[in-house]
Formats: C-alpha cells, sequence, structure tokens
C-alpha cells in the first residue's frame, strides 16, 4: 500500500529518451528548468518542480546552527528483555502499533538495491525494505505487517512529526540538525557522498565540479554538500533520484553526487555512466522516529542490535549488496 504512482525501477539510456518525452512532458511546463540539451531544435522537458542554484532551506536544513552532537550514539539503549512479537507493554507506542495492526514506514521507491519498486511484482523491496520488515515482525511476528508509503527526501522529516508514518527507512543520514527535529535509531549503515558522471566526462573528483551543474534530491543533506563545495558548483535539485539520472543521460546536468550507496545502484542501471572519486563526506544512516516515541527508538535500537549479533544484518547486506558483508556498524547510546 503506497500513495504515490509507481515509477520504474530501473531506467536505461534507451528509455530516457521516451521518459522525457512522454511522462516528464507532462510534468513541466515549457520555459521552466534550466537551458536544456536540444535534439532537432525540439526542446528537451525536464522534470517538474527542479530547482537550480543555492537549495530552498527545508525541514532538514536551518540556517541556525544545530547543537553538538555524536551522531553515532544518538539514540537511546534498547529494553533490558525485548517484548515478544504480540505481546508490546501496555500503553507504550508499540502496543498501539499492535492494535492498529500494521506499522507505517516511509521508503524510497527509487533508490536501487535500498528501497525501489521491482518491476517483475510491483513491490519496494531492498535494503532498507527488509530493516523495516525486521521491526515489523518483532512487533507481530509478521514481517508483513506493514504499510509502505513511498516519500521523496524532502517528506521525511515532515511525515515523522505530523504521525503520517512511525518511522522512515530511507537512506537518512544522522546529523545533529536533524536530531533537533526527529530522533533516531543506532547507525545501520555507513555511506559516503560521492560522484556520478557519464563515462566520457573529464570530471575526476570534487576539485573539478566548478561551474558545474550538479543533481540531488532536494531535502538532502547531498544538495546542501554540494553547494558548500569550494569549487562552486552549480545545485539541481530534484524530487526524486531517478530524475537526476534522466538529466544526467539527457546531458541536462553534468553529474550526479550523493551517497555512494545510491549512486552504485544508479550506475548498475545505467552502464553508460561511472562512480570518479573517493567519498568525501560520511553518511551515517539511521530510521527516523518521532521525537515524542522514545519508547519506539529504543525497540527499534533493540531490533537493530538482534540483527547485529544473530546474523540477520548480514543476510540483508548479502541479498542486495553482495558479499561477503562487513562489519555492521557498532551501536552507540546517549545513555
Amino acid at each position: 500500500m503506497t500513495t504515490p504512482k509507481p515509477r520504474a525501477a530501473t531506467i536505461t539510456r534507451a528509455a530516457a529518451a521516451f521518459i522525457a518525452a512522454v511522462l516528464l512532458g507532462a510534468c513541466a511546463a515549457p520555459g521552466s528548468g534550466p537551458t536544456p540539451a536540444t535534439t532537432a531544435s525540439a526542446r528537451v522537458p525536464v522534470p517538474a518542480g527542479v530547482q537550480i542554484g543555492t537549495p530552498t532551506p527545508t525541514s532538514s536544513s536551518s540556517a541556525a546552527p544545530a547543537p553538538a552532537c555524536d551522531v553515532y550514539a544518538s539514540g537511546p539503549r534498547p529494553p533490558a528483555t525485548m517484548p515478544a512479537p504480540g505481546a508490546m507493554p501496555a500503553g507504550s507506542t508499540m502496543a498501539a502499533i499492535l492494535r492498529r495492526g500494521h506499522l507505517n514506514v516511509g521508503v524510497d521507491q527509487n533508490t536501487y538495491r535500498f528501497g525501489f519498486r521491482d518491476p517483475a511484482t510491483g513491490q519496494i523491496v531492498g535494503f532498507d525494505i527488509d530493516i523495516a520488515r525486521a521491526v515489523a515482525k518483532a512487533i507481530f511476528g509478521d514481517p508483513s505487517k506493514i504499510n509502505f508509503v513511498a516519500i521523496t527526501s524532502a517528506q521525511r522529516i515532515p511525515y515523522v512529526q505530523n504521525n503520517t508514518v512511525d518511522l522512515v527507512a530511507d537512506t537518512m543520514t544522522v546529523t545533529c540538525q536533524r536530531l533537533t527535529q526527529v530522533q533516531f535509531s543506532t547507525i545501520y549503515y555507513d555511506a559516503g557522498q560521492s560522484i556520478l558522471v557519464r563515462k566520457d566526462s573529464t570530471v575526476r573528483g570534487p576539485a573539478d565540479l566548478g561551474s558545474k551543474r550538479v543533481c540531488a534530491a532536494a531535502g538532502s543533506t547531498s544538495i546542501q554538500n554540494i553547494a558548500a563545495l569550494p569549487t562552486h558548483p552549480v545545485p539541481v535539485a530534484v524530487a526524486d533520484w531517478t530524475d537526476c539520472l534522466v538529466m544526467l543521460q539527457q546531458g541536462q546536468v553534468d553529474a550526479i553526487s550523493t551517497d555512494d550507496t545510491i549512486l552504485r545502484g544508479l550506475a548498475a542501471q545505467d552502464p553508460d555512466t561511472k562512480l570518479v572519486g573517493d567519498n568525501f563526506t560520511k553518511e551515517p544512516y539511521g530510521l527516523a522516529m518521532s521525537l515524542n516515541k522514545p519508547d519506539l527508538v529504543a525497540f527499534v535500537n533493540g531490533v537493530l542490535q538482534q540483527l547485529r549479533t544473530d546474523g540477520g544484518w548480514a543476510a540483508i547486506y548479502v541479498k542486495w549488496l553482495g558479499g561477503p558483508a562487513p562489519t555492521p556498524p557498532a551501536a552507540g547510546y546517549k545513555n
């Protein structure tokens, strides 16, 4: 059960022209967005909502500096003894979820391998999805008792704050600024920001991005990091990562820059692209939850600890990313 209309999980260069001409043409008005490449004097449309230049502040980016914090020790400790599935503590957030009959989880449907819609089944699957299913299994004894709500990067914090979802599992970086708005689980994956370009590109790293158009999702830490680079690239913010891939294929942007996990998924969909340079940031992922539900955060931390120790995390890693699996990020707690 998802809210937005699904979009294809895999986009090839051949499909890009069709998508641009048919799908994107329906969502972009003439004259909007960046100056695109032209073919036979026909203007190539761009995705709706494209923002060029300094990113518009969102709920996860603020001009006010956040208090210093340790993002690797940001959540409460799990309970000494985890409750049995179907027997959540009376009055707890988990008991309310149990009564409702399903866990509401905000996820991506466009990030290959982490959260994407399988074209063969129509189901949203991936690394983040299996992590979320482990939480549902711990509450209900059944990993299928889950309602996936497909969201954009910019919707992650608002959907937690207004209780549209119980948690977000969406390649979400834990930052000190975000910790003032939502609570995070312990870190379940360590990523880092990198760069994806076409194979004929001369870009080799951040130093080569000066004045070049670099795409990332609106509301992500990636778009803010692009804007902060001393080489002064031109940030291009879009709703979804697949929009970035289409724009790269069409020559409307020069590069995509975000977490290496996301970029490897995009590269797997288009063999005419390549990752370049080393990671230039650290992007530790956590599951986001409401500041008003510390019991749920502690419970989720218990689920993640079980996955670390019983081999569940390693199995999810091998399933979606290949093996051998590395050691999962160690748990750190604020108390």
